[in-house]
Order: structure tokens, then C-alpha cells, then sequence
């Protein structure tokens, strides 16, 4: 037996972040026990658990076990996980530690800087010397804008853009790093200031010095020498600063990094003055951002404008690097961006971001990179490189936030394995201390609505325990501040809270979502006031308004970018704003009514139960006739209805989805509202064929059409670049945002069918949907108690095999689709119906099924999907010519005629008897 993966609050080893709670998590595997009869968790100040602190015994939850410890300062706690097998295996983890930082300690530093009339980035320094036999050594250090701390030459820590997006308003987070092994007799630490978000340009209006004018830093080494002495070096006026070789930096401008700057300036060290900064420090709360991976380029293209332009090969956030051995004065510039136009460079999409990095050497031998800024691109313009730039000389540094990455998922379509590699990348490219919009142009603003619709997909991905924590903490001291209103994004830069439906649900939504993936109900008590604050807001707004059970406040963005508004451009659909604020005012009660419940607040959940069913009343009053049928008549209407359930008539409502969808020609038309559900929902109402018919479109619009033009990110738009190969437009179009990656749910949760039968994963749902656009597919996802793994695959002579894996002390309830107990089974006995419950352990099934998978065509298939098939075209001609000329003239109406609909057209010269005669060969075609 296996105990790995402990987290404390979903943070391995966490140094120096706030402890309010302690939360416990682990893992178990290489076991062949079903369930734990007992489990443990022991805490100690050493490391050989001479003297335990705190115990917690009993048949304890791997997913979220709270420990209750008075935390002391500068203390480092160890931890250890003892788990004992239903057969009698057991086993101990190894020691895992978490670390407080100073807590409530008073700090003895000040905040210090340059002159107020010394507009440059200083580097802040000061020479010690440390005499005695080094136990440990700490650096306790926030900056503003950003800083980077080096002692004795060596960076103090591997995180990057340090101590990025703090609510300035409220705090400022400060760092801790272990810095042991750098402290020496003699010592010199330096710390280098840039503007970042705290002073730089940022936000949609372009502010500069947001938050304050002037670069500081606030610091203090805390040293402890083996007889339990500490000497403390705190920042104060004993400190000298002068200009560093940074000229310029900005999150949106860049950097110049110049060797040269202070050559014919003179350049003194002086003594520092101490800054005011009217913000309080706490402790961390962000994950550490650092360098994730290491990507290389793909080629150096010399464009037809003459410009020299590496490919990396992947659009992604970061920073270039480069060894730098060059003649002193040699200058480098270097922009960067997403696409090539016409084969030649282009940045024109960024709007006002700059992005550009300047390097001037001073002929020294040194490894070459930005410090204070990073850049969304897979492009960029070299100029003034010496000599041939060859691919070997450069590399990019790919930065995000430390998360785990949990979800996996690979088949035998290329193309849709570059889809869900895209949604991968275009996470790692925008969470970056926070959920960001976009990682490139000036903007890179925590959207709301952008997070709340991709969260679900995020959180099957990678472990976002910790890194939501830290956005939802922000969302929540914004919205005190904005009286229960929630912004459009954070920082909120305007002030106060459109409160605008879906955007600003964000504060239910997320923690509900976490809450299924990771069964965090201790959390849930945190983030509970937040949610019904936005209830209780939207409750009064709507009150005010003459309709309190109905929420529709001034601008609403309802369903972002969707095909169907005035034009294919428009930014917003054609969805009715009232009714999507209705909706999801419902949801948004009905979550807080549920939360409440899980909490133990009764009066709570039976308030909010109320509420809810009066607003459900009142929508299904408002926009459904008596009938059953809804009176908006759109696809994001239908789905968001769908999937809240909120209808009169189930079937009413389906019938009328149909032909929503068959008169919009089968295609997409809903935006950010409508598209991220789109395929699950489908799913979820036995629409399984047209979700799959919606993932693989290749055209556009559709999610592989973007993928046929290169993209190796998702796209804010539908169509970010046009078939030829032009951008669409400059005003509004990223190239790397992850929203209409919320696809990729529908591939976990349904293709491959891992669902949570209850939170947290304790009891799972594996249902997987097979369709033969898939010969196989391979889906697992490393639950917070687990990996559960869900492969399938369709042999040659139509055999569906299954492998399945629940982790230990969990279970699954596994269907087998299109079984039937007559089939031929191999592996474990399967019982009528197809549907058995399984305890951990590893599983192979396979049998004959009902359905044979091979076979692609039959009366549900429309005359286009034939399209591209050259022999089922050829029989179409043969036997259904005017089938066949309707196919060939892509008219899209009648070429989305199903077999069983064209059976009924007698106007066309079709019956049922012809139709079916002149199919059935291609009905019997098989694709493998």
C-alpha cells in the first residue's frame, strides 16, 4: 500500500502561506484492499515524530480532514498518514511538512525605496556578515510592484511576477522562502523592483500608478544557528539602493533590460528612504507561479517582409530565454505574437500591449530573461540577433501557477486530440495567479464569466483546490466592498458591480463546482457568505425593480459572442438578457438553498428554498406559454433550461430544441452561455448523435474548425481567423482564451463517462458514451481520493472492450452501453441491463454489444455527413441521385434531411419504401 499526494489545503509542502484551516488530503494505491477500516493522521514538530502534537484517528475522509492545531510562528510542522486495508494491508506515507510564516509577529523591517525623485527600477541592497553553524535561514519579503530577491547571487526562491495580484485595497502577500543553503560568512542580499500590476499600465482604460507611484520592498532574514540563536537583517535605512539595469517594464508593455543603461551615468550607491505603503502584509495565499515546462521552437521562418520570426511552436504564457555571449552595445529587439499573416509577423490583436523585450549587452557571458513582465505568444520577431539565429539558441520559459495536473485524455482522433490538448494549453496560458481572459493583448483581467463556465472543465484538468481558493478570497473582498454586487472582473479597477447574471453567478457557481469535485465542505462554510450575499443583492435589485423574483439589472452581456445576435460579429446573441438573468437567479438561489442544507443552516435552506421556487415560478410564467413551450427561441435558452431543469414539459421543451437546432441547420449559434453546456446537455437528453455531430464539425463554425487553421490554443471567437487565413478583427480577438474549452467536460464526463455520483468522488459514475468517430479513448482522472481511469475501445470484428480503475476505498457505478446479457462476456459478470457497481480495483470487460459501433449510417444520419465519404456517396448516386444532387449542392435545409425524414418528402419524389431500399447498403457500410 501506496500513501502519496498529501496536501495541506490542497497545497503540497506549503511554506509560509495562511493556515486558517488545516485540511488534509491524501491518496492511496498499489493496494489490493477495497475499503480502509482505519486511518490516521499524526503531526510533529521534528521530523522523527518524537513528540506528537495533534492526532486525528478513525475512519477518516482521504478528500478533506480538518485538523485542529494552534498554529505557532516561524514553526515547520511534519505530517504523516497511517492507513490500514480491509485486508489487513496497511501502510504510512512519507513525511510531508507544511510551514507557518511569522503570523501575527510584529515585522522588524520597514518599508524601504529610492528617492521620490528617482524614477528608475532600484535594486535595494545591504552586506552582512553571519558568524556560527547555519540551522535555517528564512526570508520573509513582499514588494510592490514585483520584486525578485537574490542573496549571494542565488534567486531567492523558483516563483516568478512575485507577489502577483494582490487586492491592494485590502492586503498585500508576502512570501516565504527557505534560503538555507545560500547564507554564508560573508553575504550581500539585493532585491530588484519592477512596476507590475501595482503601478504599471493595467486595465481596459490604460491607468498607470493604479495603486501607488513608487517601487518598495519590505523584507526581513530571519537566521537560526544550531544553538537556537536568530539574528534578524530587516530592510531600513541601513539599506542602499541605485539603479538597476532594468530601463522599462510593464505587464502589458514588456521590458528593456539594458547593461548599458548607467555607461555614462554615474550611479552611486545611496542610502534608502523609508516608503510609505498603506497596505497590511499577510500571509500567502496565492500558489507559487514558476517555470512549468520548457518549450523549444520549431523553426526560425524568414518572412516575405524580411523579418527573422521563431516558432515555438505553441501559443502559451512566458518568457524567452537566451544565453548572451555578444560584442558590448550589441541591442536585441524582440515582440511577440500569436499568428503569422500572409507568412509575415503579426501583433495587430494585442491592441495596446506592447510586448516587447529589448536586451542591451555589456559583453559579458550571461543566461538572458525578463523579470518583471511575461507575454502570451508562439511567435516572435528577433531583430538585431548578430550573426544566424538558429532554433538551438533560444528557448521559451512556460509560466503559470503550480498546479497538479489530473486529467488525461488521448484517442485515436488526431484532431481531437489537438482540441483537448488546445483546452490544456489554454489553461496553463491564463491561470496565472488568477483566471484570466486572455494571456497577450492589454487586458489579462480575471473575467468572471470567462471562470465560472470553465471551471467545471479546469477542475477535471488540474487540482484547483488551492488556486480557486485565492480567486474566490479576492472576489469576496471585492464584493464586501461593492454591498454584495460582483464585479464584471478583478482587480476591479472602476469600482462597484454591474452584477451581471452568469458573469457575477461566478460567486455560487465555483464553489459548487468545487465543491462536486473535491467534496470541500469545510470550504463551502467560507465561501457560503459570499453566495448568499449575491442572492440576497440580486434579491433586493430585483425588488426594487417592481418584480423581486425576477433579475434584470441595466446591461446584462447575456450570451457573449454568439451567432445569433444582428450580426455574426455582434458581441452579444440573440438571447432574451431577462430570461438569462431569471435563470440563473434561479440557480443561484437554488445552490445557496442546497449549500445552506449541507451546512446545517435549516432556516437558511428553507428561506432560500422558497425564494427559488418563486422565482422558478416566475420565470416558467414569464417565458413559457401553458403548453410547456418556452417563448425564447434560441439555443442558449434551450440548453441553459435543460440543464437547470427549469421547464413545464420536459418533452414539449426537447421537441422544440429539435427544431431549433434543425432550422439553424445544425449549427453552432449559442456563445459563452449557450456553447459551454451545449454538448453535455445534448447528451443528458438522449442527443448523444448530435453532441458528437457538434465536436467533430470541422467547418466553422465548430470546434475542430479551428483546429484545421493550426490553432494550439482555444480562440475567444468562433472564427478568430477566417478560412483564408486572416484575422477576423483586432478590436476583440484572442487567440488563447478557454472558454469554448468547456467542451472538454463533455469528453470526460460523457465520452468517456467519469462523473461524481457524490462529492468529492467518494462514489462515482463511469457511463461512457462510445461512438465510432472514436476507435478508442482513453480518459483518467486523478480524483482528490483517486485515479479513475475509463478506456474503451472498438475492436475490427465490433467488439467494445472496457478498462476501468477505482481507486481504493471508493466505488463506481459502471455502465456498459448497448450491453446484452445473450452477448459474449470476457472479465467480470455483468448483470441485465448493463449496469453493475464496482469496488476498487482494475477491471477489463468486454462483449459483443447491441449496437454495432462500426457501422456509422442509418435513418437518423442527415444527407451531409455523407459528404466526405467516397464510397457512401458513390452508392447515394447510384441509388438515391436526387438524394445525392441535394448532398452535392449543400443546400442546408434539405442536406439536413435525416434517411427517415427524406423517406416522407413526396414533393422530391421520395416514400419511405424507396428511401429505405436505396439505404440499406449504406446503412451496412462498415468504417474501421
Amino acid at each position: 500500500m501506496i500513501i502519496y499526494d498529501l496536501k495541506i489545503n490542497g497545497i503540497t509542502n506549503p511554506l509560509g502561506f495562511s493556515f486558517e484551516r488545516i485540511l488534509c488530503s491524501w491518496k492511496i494505491a498499489d493496494t489490493s484492499a477495497k475499503k480502509q477500516v482505519l486511518s490516521r493522521i499524526e503531526i510533529s514538530k521534528t521530523a522523527d515524530f518524537a513528540e506528537i502534537i495533534a492526532r486525528k484517528e478513525g475512519l477518516l475522509a482521504c478528500n478533506e480532514t480538518e485538523v485542529a492545531l494552534e498554529t505557532e510562528p516561524y514553526t515547520r510542522y511534519y505530517w504523516r498518514v497511517y492507513v490500514e486495508g480491509d485486508n489487513g494491508e496497511n501502510g504510512i506515507s512519507e513525511i510531508a511538512f507544511f510551514e507557518t510564516s511569522k503570523i501575527n509577529e510584529p515585522w522588524q523591517a520597514k518599508w524601504i525605496g529610492s528617492a521620490s525623485e528617482d524614477e528608475f527600477h532600484p535594486v535595494l541592497k545591504k552586506d552582512f556578515e553571519f558568524k556560527g553553524n547555519i540551522k535555517r535561514a528564512r526570508l520573509y519579503i513582499c514588494g510592490v510592484g514585483l520584486y525578485e530577491a537574490y542573496i549571494n547571487g542565488n534567486k531567492a526562491g523558483n516563483e516568478y511576477l512575485a507577489p502577483f495580484i494582490n487586492d491592494y485595497n485590502e492586503y498585500l502577500q508576502y512570501e516565504t522562502y527557505d534560503v538555507t543553503e545560500d547564507i554564508k560568512a560573508e553575504n550581500s542580499i539585493e532585491i530588484y523592483l519592477g512596476k507590475g500590476w501595482y503601478m504599471g499600465t493595467f486595465g481596459l482604460d490604460l491607468k498607470e500608478k493604479i495603486w501607488g507611484d513608487h517601487m518598495a520592498a519590505i523584507a526581513e532574514l530571519r537566521i537560526e544557528d544550531e544553538d537556537g540563536n536568530i539574528s534578524v537583517i530587516g530592510t531600513d535605512e541601513s539599506w542602499q539602493y541605485r539603479g538597476s539595469d532594468v530601463e522599462e517594464s510593464g505587464i502589458y508593455f514588456g521590458e528593456i533590460l539594458n547593461r548599458q543603461l548607467w555607461k555614462d551615468r554615474e550611479n552611486p550607491w545611496r542610502k534608502v528612504v523609508e516608503v510609505k505603503i498603506p497596505y497590511a502584509l499577510k500571509e500567502r495565499y496565492s500558489l507559487p507561479v514558476v517555470v512549468k515546462e520548457e518549450i523549444t521552437p520549431v523553426e526560425i521562418i524568414h518572412t516575405p517582409a524580411g523579418e527573422t520570426v521563431v516558432d515555438m511552436g505553441q501559443n502559451h504564457s512566458g518568457v524567452m530565454t537566451f544565453e548572451s555571449d555578444f560584442c558590448s552595445g550589441t541591442r536585441i529587439e524582440m515582440q511577440v505574437g500569436e499568428i503569422l499573416q500572409q507568412g509575415n509577423f503579426y501583433h495587430e490583436n494585442y491592441r495596446d500591449a506592447e510586448s516587447v523585450f529589448v536586451y542591451v549587452s555589456d559583453g559579458g557571458k550571461e543566461t538572458v530573461r525578463p523579470h518583471f513582465t511575461y507575454y502570451g505568444y508562439r511567435y516572435i520577431k528577433v531583430e538585431g540577433w548578430p550573426g544566424e539565429l538558429k532554433k538551438e539558441d533560444i528557448k521559451s520559459l512556460v509560466i503559470y501557477s503550480d498546479l497538479e495536473r489530473t486529467g488525461y485524455i488521448e484517442t485515436s482522433n488526431e484532431k481531437i486530440n489537438r482540441l483537448y490538448e488546445n483546452c490544456i494549453w489554454g489553461q496553463k496560458s491564463n491561470f496565472l495567479d488568477m483566471p484570466t481572459d486572455c494571456p497577450q493583448r492589454s487586458e489579462r483581467l480575471g473575467w468572471t464569466g470567462d471562470a465560472q463556465v470553465f471551471t467545471p472543465t479546469a477542475s477535471y484538468n488540474m487540482d484547483t483546490r488551492a488556486f480557486m481558493r485565492k480567486y474566490l478570497k479576492d472576489l469576496r473582498s471585492d464584493q464586501i466592498r461593492c454591498g454584495g454586487g460582483v464585479a464584471n472582473f478583478i482587480p476591479n479597477l472602476e469600482g462597484g458591480a454591474a452584477g451581471c447574471s452568469i458573469w457575477a453567478d461566478v460567486i455560487t457557481f465555483i464553489p459548487e463546482y468545487l465543491y462536486e469535485k473535491f467534496g470541500n465542505i469545510k470550504e463551502m462554510e467560507d465561501y457560503y457568505p459570499g453566495m448568499k450575499d449575491w442572492v440576497d443583492h440580486m434579491h433586493t435589485r430585483a425588488a426594487s425593480s417592481g418584480n423581486e423574483f425576477l433579475y434584470n439589472p441595466p446591461f446584462q452581456f447575456g450570451d457573449w459572442l454568439a451567432l445569433d445576435g444582428i450580426t455574426g460579429q455582434s458581441f452579444k446573441g440573440a438571447t432574451d438578457d431577462a430570461y438569462l438573468g431569471g435563470v440563473y437567479y434561479y440557480q443561484s438561489t437554488k445552490i445557496v438553498s442546497e449549500t445552506a442544507q449541507r451546512l446545517g443552516k435549516s432556516d437558511d435552506a428553507a428561506y432560500y428554498k422558497e425564494l427559488s421556487e418563486k422565482i422558478r415560478q416566475a420565470v416558467l410564467y414569464t417565458y413559457f406559454a401553458p403548453g410547456g413551450r418556452i417563448t425564447v427561441d434560441t439555443q442558449a435558452a434551450y440548453i441553459i433550461a435543460l440543464k437547470f431543469g427549469l421547464y413545464t414539459n420536459k418533452e414539449v421543451l426537447l421537441s422544440q430544441f429539435r427544431e431549433r437546432l434543425k432550422r439553424d441547420g445544425y449549427e453552432i449559434r449559442c456563445g459563452f452561455a449557450g456553447a459551454p453546456l451545449l454538448c453535455q446537455t445534448l447528451c443528458e437528453n438522449g442527443m448523444e448523435r448530435e453532441a458528437y455531430r457538434f465536436l467533430f464539425k470541422e467547418n466553422f463554425p465548430g470546434w475542430l474548425y479551428c483546429v484545421n487553421l493550426g490553432a494550439t490554443t482555444i480562440w475567444e471567437r468562433w472564427n478568430s481567423l477566417l478560412p483564408d487565413g486572416t484575422c477576423s478583427g483586432t478590436g476583440m480577438n484572442s487567440f488563447n482564451h478557454y472558454s469554448y474549452g468547456s467542451v472538454v467536460e463533455f469528453m470526460y464526463a460523457y465520452t468517456g463517462g467519469i462523473r461524481a455520483a457524490e462529492p468529492g468522488f467518494k462514489r462515482a459514475v463511469i457511463a461512457p458514451v462510445p461512438d465510432m468517430k472514436f476507435r478508442y479513448f482513453n480518459c483518467s482522472y486523478d480524483s482528490v481520493r483517486g485515479k479513475y481511469v475509463s478506456n474503451w475501445e472498438i475492436a475490427p470484428d465490433g467488439r467494445l472492450s472496457m478498462h476501468i480503475e477505482i481507486p481504493f476505498d471508493c466505488e463506481a457505478e459502471v455502465t456498459c452501453p448497448r450491453f446484452d446479457k445473450a452477448s459474449s462476456v470476457s472479465g467480470i459478470d455483468i448483470p441485465e441491463g448493463g449496469v453493475i457497481t464496482l469496488d476498487a480495483g482494475a477491471y477489463d470487460i468486454s462483449y459483443m454489444p447491441v449496437q454495432d459501433y462500426r457501422k456509422i449510417y442509418d435513418e437518423e444520419t442527415r444527407l451531409i455527413e455523407l459528404a466526405d465519404d467516397e464510397e457512401a456517396m458513390a452508392i447515394l448516386k447510384e441509388e438515391l441521385p436526387a438524394a445525392y444532387g441535394i448532398v452535392m449542392s449543400r443546400d442546408p435545409e434539405n442536406s439536413n434531411l435525416t434517411f427517415r425524414e427524406l423517406g416522407f418528402q413526396f414533393f422530391m419524389g421520395f416514400n419511405p419504401e424507396i428511401v429505405a431500399k436505396g439505404a440499406e447498403r449504406i446503412f451496412n457500410l462498415i468504417r474501421y
